[in-house]
């Protein structure tokens, strides 16, 4: 169920033409800068857009050039090991299935980490969100404390999403048309 869910939602993001995205990207761009929390956070883990997912190079130039300090994930194993990152194009380079990551860097705890931009195949109303499959994100946010949004196309947003006990929830969903903010 979650498999076929998981690829019709990552087929019709396919379908995204590169202009749509791009700016669909900027104006999630617009609400995810605006949130209280996330000006509020100094370190923000984000991560590196791939293939058709909502564009986040440009954020992480913007958080990094307004002062923030930026981590980005780097796959390793069946975990993600965080890295600070300086300056996109120098330190990031394609890794693990050519998804960006850190070419290197200090490495990162996630309880220095006040807020986590997380990405996704969909998400429902509830905050749950339907991943790649691996479940990183859910291991990292297992024992996260701090504040959480998911980014993700208005298309990507569901009715219902099946949930299994290990998958932990959104604290906000950010669209190019609104704001889901969930009621815990």
């Amino acid at each position: 169920m979650k498999k076929a869910l998981r690829q019709g939602v990552l087929d019709a993001r396919f379908r995204l033409t590169p202009e749509e995205r791009r700016a669909k990207s900027r104006e999630i761009e617009k609400r995810l800068f605006g949130l209280p929390e996330f000006q509020a956070s100094r370190t923000v883990l984000f991560y590196a857009s791939f293939r058709s997912e909502v564009e986040t190079h440009d954020m992480v130039r913007r958080a990094l050039a307004e002062g923030k300090r930026v981590v980005l994930p780097k796959v390793k194993g069946d975990h993600l090991l965080l890295f600070e990152v300086a300056d996109f194009d120098r330190d990031v380079k394609p890794g693990k299935w050519d998804i960006p990551e850190p070419a290197g860097g200090k490495q990162v705890q996630p309880e220095e980490i006040q807020f986590i931009v997380v990405p996704g195949a969909a998400f429902d109303l509830q905050g749950n969100r339907l991943g790649y499959g691996a479940g990183f994100y859910d291991k990292l946010l297992k024992a996260y404390p701090g504040s959480t949004a998911a980014l993700a196309f208005e298309l990507q947003i569901l009715p219902d999403i099946p949930v299994d006990v290990h998958d932990v929830p959104m604290q906000r969903v950010v669209t190019e048309k609104r704001i889901i903010e969930i009621k815990s």
